[in-house]
């Protein structure tokens, strides 16, 4: 199963409230913070909607 590692890169000072709502709701709050998320539609649309806030890879966990 693929997941996304989503890490807070930049911070969401100076930026709209929406894209800070969307870094919140991703679950990240401080910079260099991580979250390991589920590889769906939603969760990858709200990466692309603050992508330049945050560093993406793509990782297989096993179950």
């Amino acid at each position: 199963m693929k997941k996304l590692k989503v890490t807070l890169k930049r911070s969401i000072i100076g930026t709209t409230e929406r894209q800070q709502a969307t870094v919140r709701g991703l679950g990240l709050r401080k910079v260099a913070d991580e979250r390991v998320l589920e590889n769906t539609p939603a969760v990858r649309g709200m990466v692309k909607r603050v992508i330049h806030l945050v560093d993406v890879s793509e990782i297989d966990v096993d179950i």
